[in-house]
């Protein structure tokens, strides 16, 4: 390690050279306080900007020993921390001159949930943050005094001001620690008092618009209904009321536009906390529920639909499918058996996202259409034996379908964005209706003994490229995996970092004997004992990953069309 004024003697000399001079100064640096490291150098100002480290102890920091104690503490300090790192670095961006992006400060965005980030680790020892600067450049020419600037005037203070103690709002990072204590105290309770998931009186649910995931101004606050009403007892908030979906089959209903796409969309991301302001910090999912929706066009390999699907008028097997461009009602059926693959114990669905002739035959189109005559077994005949044998509950959001009111063991009805419970007076209703006939035999579990081998062809590459395409899907190599519909994840960074997990596996894991569900529990495990930057097969960390679950890295896993 450099002392600082080292760096300031190499930015002296190196001025005025070619870009590619800049390289000189990778290395560490001590500065007041921390360790400065230039982990990766651009190769000129239009490429993509330099990768930067800074290192900190705690006894420097000052942090309370509380707030880093165990994983949920030091995960929700990264993010504070984070949060205050890019207010006081996108003061001074681009403050610095030059060609390209000469000059640009960047610190991974956080959005309205509480990611762990590779952006900024804490652990035992202190805290890493990683980011980008542009290294300033006039033309290709370096432009060392505007880098020093950034280095020795802007930086400092950024560090200073949202990594130190005594510079933050002490109670505004008690509140975050203590609204994360609770929530993960209501995920313990969910189990207890065997719920699907829990939404708060009071909470937030309608977005902002489109593209905010910000709380709408002016929306309907939550009001339990007194039936499904739920009281806990907090470490920190104390008493809180709400909606306890208990798990079983549950539906929820109502006319176009009284919020049931709403709460459907909130309970997806309630498997993740939020932050406090956020409208849904009291909305909690079991952390393994799965939105489920049909894929036109989707890549399946090897998966055991015959649940749902059987004796194809081609004789195509069903207990092994494979197809490079599935149907809706295929897709759909693939989906649910892989994330019973992937440990999955509750599904949503929307009805209009799924498909018609997957979720539902009524009694007219099962008396014209005879059932030796139709492939599909549809959902609605086997969703009371997916809670009974395996555990799995499901929340459907119907508006046209009154068949499911049979089947549901809870009716709720959104009326004006107030849930009400109706199931006493939709099954009496339900009653003057035929009910779906049910399968006569009990299907054979399904099969998950899926081993792939592997990736000998990435191996022969010389070079092998993960790019991101926004949070809908990556590329490796010329292989696009496409993100679009698994609708759970909720950062670009977790794309990439699901990138970065499907290669790591395919490369040390697959083996062609371990099946895809010992992979993924391999690769967890790893991830969670190691750190999320253990899958990175790099000299330096990325600043750009964030953990994604693992019913997201499987399901990445089964649209790679090189499996």
């Amino acid at each position: 390690m450099q002392a600082s004024a080292q760096l300031k003697e190499l930015l002296h000399s190196i001025n005025r050279k070619s870009y590619p001079a800049y390289k000189s100064l990778r290395g560490a640096y001590q500065f007041d306080r921390y360790i400065l490291s230039i982990d990766h150098v651009q190769g000129d100002p239009f490429a993509s900007p330099s990768h930067i480290s800074v290192k900190l102890s705690h006894r420097d920091t000052g942090f309370p020993a509380e707030y880093y104690k165990d994983s949920l503490t030091r995960i929700t300090l990264g993010d504070f921390l984070n949060r205050q790192f890019e207010q006081q670095v996108n003061r001074y961006t681009f403050r610095a001159k030059g060609s390209g992006k000469s000059g640009l400060i960047s610190v991974s965005h956080c959005d309205q949930e509480v990611l762990a980030r590779t952006a900024c680790e804490i652990t035992e020892k202190g805290i890493t943050a990683r980011f980008f600067i542009g290294f300033p450049a006039n033309g290709r020419t370096i432009n060392s005094p505007e880098l020093e600037k950034i280095l020795f005037d802007f930086l400092p203070v950024c560090v200073h001001k949202a990594f130190f103690y005594r510079n933050l709002d002490p109670e505004a990072l008690r509140k975050a620690i203590c609204l994360a204590e609770d929530q993960a105290f209501i995920r313990q309770e969910l189990k207890k008092r065997s719920l699907a998931a829990f939404v708060s009186d009071g909470a937030i649910l309608p977005r902002e618009s489109g593209i905010s995931s910000r709380p709408m101004k002016n929306s309907v606050p939550f009001v339990s209904p007194e039936s499904l009403r739920v009281s806990m007892e907090l470490p920190h908030r104390g008493t809180i009321t709400g909606m306890g979906i208990p798990c079983g089959i549950t539906l929820i209903v109502g006319g176009g536009y009284h919020g049931k796409s709403t709460l459907l969309n909130a309970l997806e991301l309630g498997i993740y906390d939020h932050i406090s302001g956020d409208g849904r910090e009291y909305v909690i999912t079991d952390p393994s529920a799965q939105k489920l929706r049909s894929e036109d066009g989707r890549f399946i390999k090897d998966v055991d639909i015959s649940l749902f699907i059987n004796d194809l008028p081609n004789k195509k097997d069903t207990l092994c499918f494979s197809t490079e461009d599935a149907s809706g009602s295929t897709s759909q059926a693939a989906g649910i058996v892989e994330s019973m693959e992937a440990g999955s114990k509750v599904f949503l669905l929307d009805e209009d996202t799924s498909a018609t002739n997957f979720m539902i035959r009524d009694e007219l189109m099962q008396r014209v259409v005879l059932r030796d005559q139709e492939p599909i077994t549809p959902f609605i005949e086997r969703i009371r034996e997916l809670y009974e044998r395996y555990g799995i509950s499901s929340i459907i959001v119907a508006g046209s379908c009154g068949s499911y009111f049979h089947p549901a063991d809870h009716i709720i009805q959104m009326d004006q964005y107030i849930p009400k419970d109706i199931t006493t007076a939709a099954k009496d209703a339900a009653k003057d209706f035929p009910m779906v006939s049910l399968p006569e035999k009990k299907h054979p579990d399904p099969c998950f003994d899926r081993c792939f081998n592997a990736g000998n062809h990435l191996k022969k590459e010389r070079k092998i490229k993960m790019k991101t395409l926004g949070k809908d899907a990556f590329s490796i190599n010329k292989d696009t995996v496409d993100l679009r519909y698994v609708e759970q994840i909720a950062d670009t960074e977790q794309t990439t970092a699901l990138g970065y997990a499907l290669l790591y596996a395919k490369l040390h894991l697959m083996d062609g004997k371990k099946d895809l569900r010992t992979v993924a529990d391999e690769l967890m495990q790893i991830i969670e004992t190691k750190g999320l930057s253990t899958i990175l097969d790099s000299k330096y960390v990325k600043s750009n990953l964030a953990m994604p679950r693992k019913q997201e890295i499987m399901a990445a896993m089964n649209r790679y069309r090189n499996l």
